[in-house]
């Protein structure tokens, strides 16, 4: 079963990589209200039930794929 993970920086970090984004824009005059960097990745994890892929995909993210003191992260099935 795969579960999407989406993982961003806090509201409360500042966000270098989304900034350089939105400073590479705004000279080709492109212009947008913010741009948030983060990442997502797709996890394939042996479960039965989308219950059991969730606890098995939440357990993978807070060991490697996150940083608690600067990121959040959101789970899907999909």
């Amino acid at each position: 079963m795969k579960v999407g993970v989406k993982v961003l920086p806090r509201p409360e970090v500042l966000d270098s990589q989304g900034r350089a984004v939105e400073k590479t824009l705004s000279h080709h005059q492109l212009k947008i209200n913010q741009c948030v960097m983060g990442k997502y990745v797709v996890l394939d994890v042996d479960a039965t039930d989308e219950k059991e892929a969730l606890e098995q995909a939440k357990k993978i993210t807070e060991f490697v794929l996150y940083n608690p003191l600067v990121e959040s992260f959101e789970m899907e099935v999909i």
